[in-house]
């Protein structure tokens, strides 16, 4: 890997000509049947799984973010005609694209609200961030692989997503620097809930995070951070995600 010096810097040089990779304006009316039938693939699976999902299924405002973010600008051009697919998608690295689904109930289940400044684990291609980001007043980001952060970076930039920022790092000790986070993403599996993660959540906070081995059932955890400080976790629905990296001691 890079010295950490080194990918800043790149990371750099690929924002300031992000407008050149990717068109500035959202095609808000591109692939839009496509779109809604993602919208309603949610809805279903929402119905199918009671006890993951709160009230009365997934905020429509969490639906009408995910169906204006372009998720077909966040896969490779190879993987487009399926990007609407309710599945993951191979995104280079060993790394994917989460299904929509899980898109939209791990942004549901950490209730985002105007206000608030979220914190990423696994920036990806970027299309949790992206979704995150019209509901949240800023979302940090960071990503361990640098090819990967530097695409994404010049991806969310191009595409306008101001308010996110995206930091090459080891995730799994979160971003102390503009802790405490209202809401906390993982979005890769940890053999065990990160305790810098849950350190840097807000009392009144909550974090989702896939908890288990990569040859071991894992499971979608939420994790929440009562008034007093104190901490619950509430096991959610078996799901399959790429291992967390990083976690090495500093």
């Amino acid at each position: 890997m890079r010295p950490l010096a080194q990918c800043q810097a790149l990371l750099a040089a690929v924002l300031a000509s992000a407008a050149a990779v990717v068109s500035t304006s959202v095609p808000a009316q591109e692939r839009l049947a496509e779109r809604a039938a993602m919208i309603e693939t949610i809805k279903w699976h929402a119905r199918s799984a009671p006890s993951a999902v709160e009230g009365q299924g997934i905020d429509p405002a969490v639906l009408k973010t995910m169906g204006k973010v372009p998720r077909h600008f966040f896969v490779p051009e190879e993987q487009r005609g399926a990007a609407y697919r309710d599945r993951p998608l191979p995104i280079g690295y060993g790394q994917t694209i989460s299904q929509p689904f899980i898109v939209a109930l791990m942004t549901d289940l950490i209730n985002v609200g105007s206000g608030d400044v979220v914190l990423e684990i696994g920036t990806g291609s970027g299309y949790q961030a992206a979704v995150l980001s019209p509901l949240a007043a800023k979302v940090y980001s960071i990503e361990i692989i640098p090819e990967l952060g530097e695409r994404a970076a010049a991806r969310l930039a191009g595409l306008r997503f101001d308010n996110v920022e995206v930091k090459l790092d080891d995730g799994y000790y979160g971003w102390r620097s503009h802790a405490p986070f209202d809401g906390i993403v993982v979005t890769a599996a940890a053999s065990h809930i990160p305790p810098p993660l849950v350190e840097q959540l807000a009392k009144g906070g909550r974090m989702v995070v896939p908890v288990g081995g990569p040859f071991a059932t894992q499971f979608l955890m939420l994790v929440e951070k009562q008034l007093d400080g104190s901490i619950t976790t509430r096991q959610l629905l078996p799901v399959s995600f790429v291992p967390l990296r990083g976690g090495r001691a500093r």
